[in-house]
């Protein structure tokens, strides 16, 4: 019998880290903290075995194209694939995907001009379509022209509206063209949590912030659902 594998991007500190350590103690199977940085990632390994948890660490950069090839080469060689991937949907093996975005996203949908919404809840909205509207965003933002084109003045935001929507079109179209290989992708927001980015005053711990993402990455065998969906508190939220 294979064993099982979670990967967890950029999980060297914050929510990553909360989400590698929750998954060390309901996975059954191998948990690889992943990083950037070799140094700092094996030093969050060496944190985690301190308490007594052996995660395992592989480097992984998501913004260097052969990084991600050579740990997608290394997952395929030694295990046949991921069966749970956390936060990054660029390599769909099967299994769970779970894609860290925000509630902001949400918020900023909503301040998005009446045809910018529709475009974005289009079930149809194609991946080079969503490319093209970031990408206009940026244009127009460099500009200074966004708010009068119908953006909302958030560039965070916006890269959350493109993080939950792009992850809507992957498991449509996981859903279309491999109907019988169980995977379930979704997008899902921690919660307000203190990390180096949100700060110290914000309301959740990272721990608490990892139990969205480590629910949606324990979906049991045979789930159907939440699928396509974005997430919050493990529930549904309407888009």
């Amino acid at each position: 019998m294979s064993i099982r594998v979670a990967v967890v991007t950029g999980s060297n500190k914050g929510i990553g880290l909360a989400i590698v350590r929750a998954l060390c103690k309901q996975f059954e199977g191998d948990v690889y903290l992943t990083a950037r940085n070799v140094g700092r990632g094996e030093a969050a390994v060496k944190a985690l075995n301190s308490e007594g948890l052996k995660p395992l660490f592989h480097q992984l950069d998501i913004d260097d194209l052969d990084s991600i090839k050579t740990a997608a080469e290394f997952f395929k060689q030694k295990y046949g694939g991921v069966d749970v991937l956390i936060n990054n949907a660029g390599i769909a093996f099967k299994g769970r995907v779970v894609n860290v975005s925000s509630m902001v996203s949400v918020s900023a949908l909503s301040k998005c001009s009446p045809d910018l919404q529709q475009r974005f809840r289009n079930e149809n909205i194609t991946e080079e379509e969503l490319v093209e509207l970031m990408q206009r965003f940026v244009d127009e933002a460099k500009k200074g022209e966004h708010k009068e084109r119908g953006w909302p003045d958030t560039a965070y935001g916006v890269s959350k509206i493109g993080v939950t929507v792009l992850s809507m079109i992957h498991a449509r179209r996981l859903t279309k063209e491999r109907p019988n290989d169980g995977i379930l992708l979704n997008a899902c927001c921690p919660g307000w949590v203190r990390t180096d980015m949100a700060g110290p005053k914000a309301p959740k711990s990272p721990d608490e912030g990892a139990v969205t993402p480590v629910y949606l990455a324990l979906l049991p065998s045979g789930a159907k659902e939440p699928h396509g969906q974005f997430v919050s508190e493990k529930t549904v939220q309407k888009w």
